[in-house]
């Protein structure tokens, strides 16, 4: 067998220190963690060498494109564990590292010291310690100052105290050389703006929002229903795609596979003769209607986010424009995608011409980006390879660190999470389908836990244009509060496709689709109609903007509760002080049980403290907690969630 033979030469050069365990690190380095601009970024890390020499350990950190490095100084804590931290200011790309090298003059005083203790002359040792002052370069003025000082001090008096004082310490920690000084490979991180980590999602069609029926909505009949949007509490306004829908194979009401006229088509059958992915659909308006429904958004504060779907319909430009960007079949014609989706056609990413092909891709976010968009949904990312999403996110988060983009994708667990890994700030989940306790108990316990808590974001959407869980399906008005519930409590990011505030629930029999889908047709609502709880989702975002605790996701704590229908878990926010808890019911029936808050404290002026009360976040009602816990009464026909703030 071969071994690599090392040399005593290179084996001595190298280095003496092990930099080992760091966190945060995602797969060794190769990808970068996530966190948001503005917050601090704890590192830690067991840094050790032989011996007992003194160490000293810096975090160094940068922005990526910047050459000056950045420096906090790591503290030790036991058994060679260590810790830092950094704010990164802004959002983009950083890196950071840690500096380990060996304090001689720290070393020299605690072996001096040691001998104090035992009695021992140190005569030789404080020469020593008073040459190690002629090593010390590069201080600044202060530092410069108290070296000189001190070394006055003993060469006047002979005595080795002024060499012990901690000014001096301190200034030999900056300023002597440090020849062994190593450094651990550079990590990368993503700093997202906060929006990444808290966020309220209103999904819309719209050509549905006319006041008319069956009138095709334009863009200005979207600006009407954005005041509405932002007094339900929801900050992001999303579209399905707005773009030119083709015509060929134009798909009929309920996925039917043949159109009838006047069918619209699916929005995701992108391009025609108007034009394609840079194009409005000419019946929503013109690009100045759409400047004017940005404004407004913000007016109200609101963004807007659009679908980003690489996919074509066969009447898209690019067919007879750039033709060898798309496989072909024998008999001359385009290869369109398998049925159910035969209404639209996949570009070849791998194709002779893709730098072009993947270019215009990008192109295309950044002429809406230019026009006011900060935040895409990825629609269907497994229909392009993994380099091309690597590529194309690295490339707008260069240019535009502001943007948030988001993998709206099912597909299979390990994929989803590794185009989280790549860089999406937000990522569908599998909450649609996780009802009982132990699902979602298990599910986000994953979520939330290393190493899936540094990269994975989930927003809890609770139903899309594509899916109506078949816990929804029964209309019950409970229930459909439960999952907004949920949904809006156990994660920062959240959000539901319209027509879930008035409980529309009439599914294709046996699937989990709804029936006559606007994807297909053109829907008309009463946006007010009686039986709706736009009013009870008002209120969840509103307390979600009153209480910190609820804007994470990764500070989630499972409750013990005795009914196994019911669930209960806190949260608990770092700066300010909020602790909130919160007890969902999972079914439809009322019911008592106790809630024990076990070892739960509040943070009450700089001291921990064992919740004494809970306030209800809806009502104000305060309840005394007794032996550690407290009797709750759930009827989840009036309201199937309570939220408390505790209180000491």
């Amino acid at each position: 067998m071969n071994k690599t033979i090392q040399t005593v030469e290179s084996a001595a050069a190298g280095s003496a220190f092990l930099i080992e365990d760091v966190y945060p690190l995602i797969d060794g380095g190769r990808f970068a963690v996530k966190r948001i601009a503005g917050e601090r970024v704890e590192v830690w890390a067991d840094i050790f060498r032989d011996g007992d020499a003194v160490i000293g350990a810096t975090l160094v950190w940068r922005r990526e494109q910047d050459r000056d490095w950045r420096r906090e100084p790591m503290i030790h804590h036991s058994n060679d564990r260590w810790s830092g931290a950094f704010v990164p200011t802004e959002p983009g790309q950083y890196v950071y590292a840690i500096e380990a090298w060996t304090d001689e003059f720290a070393t020299w005083r605690h072996g001096l010291e040691r001998k104090q203790l035992s009695g021992a002359d140190v005569t030789l040792d404080a020469i020593e310690g008073a040459g190690l002052l002629t090593k010390a370069h590069g201080a600044e003025q202060n530092a410069a100052a108290v070296i000189v000082r001190r070394c006055e001090d003993y060469l006047q008096t002979g005595e080795v105290a002024p060499l012990l004082a901690a000014d001096l310490g301190e200034a030999m920690s900056e300023s002597q050389s440090r020849p062994d000084l190593t450094r651990s490979p550079l990590f990368p991180l993503t700093a997202d703006r906060d929006k990444a980590r808290f966020s309220a999602w209103y999904q819309m069609m719209p050509r549905s929002q006319s006041a008319v029926p069956g009138r095709h909505g334009t863009l200005r009949d979207c600006i009407a229903r954005v005041p509405d949007i932002a007094a339900m509490g929801f900050d992001v306004l999303y579209f399905t795609p707005i773009h030119p829908i083709g015509h060929t194979r134009r798909k009929g009401r309920n996925n039917a596979p043949i159109a009838s006229k006047g069918d619209p088509g699916s929005p995701y059958a992108i391009g025609g003769a108007e034009g394609g992915h840079d194009a409005l659909h000419p019946e929503l308006g013109t690009i100045e209607d759409f400047r004017a429904l940005v404004a407004t958004c913000l007016e109200y504060g609101v963004e807007l986010a659009l679908d980003f779907a690489v996919q074509c319909s066969p009447d898209h430009p690019w067919l007879t424009q750039h033709p060898q960007w798309f496989k072909w079949r024998p008999d001359r014609s385009v290869r369109a995608a398998d049925r159910p989706y035969s209404d639209i056609v996949i570009p070849d990413f791998a194709c002779i011409d893709r730098t072009a092909l993947w270019s215009a891709f990008r192109d295309v976010m950044l002429f809406w980006i230019d026009h006011g968009v900060t935040i895409f949904a990825v629609d269907n990312h497994d229909t392009a390879p993994l380099p091309f999403w690597d590529w194309l996110i690295r490339d707008i988060r260069r240019r535009h660190p502001e943007v948030i983009l988001f993998s709206k994708t099912y597909t299979r667990p390990k994929l989803m999470k590794g185009l989280a890994r790549l860089g999406v700030a937000q990522s569908f989940s599998y909450f649609p389908w996780r009802t009982q306790k132990w699902e979602l108990e298990q599910y986000l316990g994953e979520l939330t836990n290393y190493p899936e808590r540094d990269f994975y974001r989930p927003n809890l959407f609770v139903n899309t244009p594509d899916l109506l869980p078949y816990h929804l399906q029964g209309g019950e008005a409970w229930a459909f509060k439960s999952r907004v519930a949920l949904a809006a409590t156990l994660s920062g990011n959240y959000g539901i496709y319209s027509g879930f505030e008035l409980l529309e629930h009439s599914a294709i029999p046996g699937r989990e689709e709804y029936l006559d889908s606007e994807k297909y047709q053109i829907r008309s609502r009463d946006w007010n109609r009686p039986g709706n709880i736009k009013g009870y989702i008002a209120a969840l975002n509103r307390i979600r903007s009153e209480n910190a605790a609820l804007q994470h996701t990764a500070n989630l704590r499972f409750l013990g509760i005795e009914d196994g229908e019911t669930l209960a878990f806190a949260k608990e926010a770092a700066d300010p002080a909020n602790t909130v808890v919160v007890v969902i019911a999972l079914s439809g029936r009322a019911r008592e049980f106790w809630l024990a808050l076990g070892d739960i404290t509040v943070d009450a002026g700089g001291d921990r403290h064992h919740v004494t009360v809970l306030e209800n976040l809806l009502t104000g009602e305060q309840s005394r907690i007794e032996w550690g816990g407290i009797r709750l009464h759930i009827d989840p026909d009036r309201d199937p969630a309570l939220l408390f703030r505790c209180l000491a």
